[in-house]
């Protein structure tokens, strides 16, 4: 039997299964991962939360104020999240790493204030969308 725990299929990206910009973003992440690298969950999901939990986070309640990455046994949240999706796309997206020499405090000033407005600027919807057959495999429920 295959093992299906998120390090053993690749990195695991946590999102706000809500969110219109979330969303989009999963879409743009799909589209320049040809190798399907990265599976996905809403952080809103069991599956969201049982990876939280066993990464020692405690689940989501309320709004999700951040992305997760799961990597190498490792979480990361915030713009080291962001930049770590980046630095795996294709095309000119893995420049955007360098950012990483950027201080964490400004890095994730600028991340918080875009998750603050997201609501607002992009909306929400009632439920994850549901992906495409083709898609489904790459998603835990």
């Amino acid at each position: 039997m295959a093992d299906d725990t998120p390090d053993a299929r690749g990195a695991l990206i946590l999102f706000d299964g809500v969110c219109n910009l979330c969303s989009v973003t999963v879409q743009f992440v799909i589209d320049r991962d040809p190798a399907a690298r990265f599976r996905f969950a809403a952080l809103q999901s069991e599956a969201g939360a049982k990876a939280l939990a066993a990464h020692g986070a405690a689940p989501v309640t309320g709004d999700p104020d951040s992305v997760v990455l799961i990597e190498n046994e490792r979480m990361y949240t915030h713009s080291d999240a962001a930049l770590r999706i980046a630095r795996r796309l294709t095309g000119l997206w893995p420049a955007l790493y360098a950012l990483i020499v950027v201080p964490r405090l400004v890095r994730d000033a600028v991340y918080r204030f875009i998750a603050r407005n997201r609501y607002r600027w992009f909306g929400r919807t009632e439920a994850c969308r549901i992906p495409t057959p083709e898609l489904r495999a790459r998603f835990l429920s």
